[in-house]
């Protein structure tokens, strides 16, 4: 019993130790890492139409009997022997069509955080992209803050601005801001249950002055300018500032719907931009979209004609997220171990 105790205590004090270790080592590489930039980004570009090559071959193979399944392995191989014998030059399709096909992708939340790595993306096509190329950006936006998706519609305006043939694809929703962005492109495709429109503006302001005062709490505004502050969230609402107030949104609401009716022409803009949404096939009567289609069979079209790319920036991972990680499927195996372990020895009690 006593030698039971010892090794029990001793494998306690060597894990604390192990504990100890590695959180100092964790602490040391998260401080070496504050002063080491965090928008470092890596950028990835995936051939998307190999990938479907591959998987189109795999599922043929599949289905054939072993003997067939060797020959058309060695047909392939011709395949792609020829094809790299038959390479085009630089900067020209390997399968004659013209342009390439560059795919950039967009998720908004309300504050359009991924503006800055979208701007980088459309950067990097900018600097290989040919006059013949075409840019597609699916696009996932409910829409959020104005001057946010202002500057996130502003980078699609680059690619207008460099006369490259854009496409957006819309699976679930372009809203508001996310339309915004969405009718920058040339041509908008979207899924026939998508989220389209909401060419409006909405602000809200919570006030509570009554439940200050009613508990002798005095808030002073100071400001310098008339107009500094219209409606506040602690201090006194005027009728004054609510006329201001409106008169704001009401002017965003007209440069919402100019900057729209400016690249969306055939729209009746006065009667659409109510605020109101319409669903992928709906909006196609509207004119607010092109095409009703997803987003995998209008890439899966261009496919067939061009060579396409997947082109998207990823955060470089630290060392302390490896290590961290590291850690976290070394604990998540030892437990399981212990649980498998534990379950046999049940088994071997009966």
């Amino acid at each position: 019993m006593g030698d039971w105790l010892a090794d029990l205590a001793l494998f306690i004090v060597q894990a604390v130790i192990f504990v100890v270790l590695a959180g100092i080592v964790l602490a040391l590489v998260l401080r070496r890492q504050r002063g080491e930039s965090h928008t470092a980004r890596k950028l990835q570009v995936e051939p998307l139409h190999r990938r479907r090559r591959q998987r189109r071959r795999r599922l043929a193979l599949t289905t054939l009997s072993p003997a067939a399944r060797k020959r058309q392995i060695k047909a392939f191989r011709r395949e792609d022997k020829r094809e790299k014998k038959s390479a085009a030059p630089e900067g020209e399709n390997t399968n004659g069509a013209p342009g390439r096909v560059w795919v950039l992708d967009f998720h908004g939340d309300i504050k359009a955080s991924g503006t800055q790595a979208f701007a980088e993306e459309i950067s990097a096509v900018l600097d290989v992209a040919k006059p013949d190329d075409e840019v597609v950006v699916r696009l996932e936006s409910p829409g959020g803050l104005v001057h946010a998706y202002g500057l996130a519609a502003a980078q699609m305006d680059r690619l207008r601005a460099a006369a490259l043939k854009t496409t957006v694809c819309v699976d679930k929703v372009a809203a508001s801001g996310g339309y915004m962005m969405a009718c920058s492109a040339e041509r908008i495709v979207a899924a026939p249950f998508a989220v389209i429109g909401s060419i409006g503006v909405v602000a809200q302001v919570p006030n509570v002055h009554r439940l200050l005062k009613r508990h002798d709490v005095d808030v002073e505004l100071l400001t310098a300018g008339k107009y500094k502050r219209t409606l506040t969230v602690l201090g006194e609402n005027t009728e004054e500032g609510r006329v201001k107030f409106v008169e704001d949104l009401e002017n965003t609401h007209r440069l919402f719907k100019a900057y729209v009716g400016e690249r969306r022409p055939a729209l009746d803009i006065e009667r659409i931009a109510t605020g109101e949404i319409w669903y992928g096939s709906e909006a196609l009567g509207e004119q607010l979209i092109d095409e009703v289609g997803t987003s995998e069979a209008y890439l899966n079209r261009r496919m067939d004609e061009s060579e396409v790319f997947s082109v998207r920036l990823e955060p470089r991972k630290g060392m302390g997220q490896r290590l961290g990680r590291a850690i976290s499927a070394g604990v998540e195996h030892a437990v399981t171990r212990a649980l498998d372990v534990a379950d046999a020895t049940r088994w071997l009690q009966r």
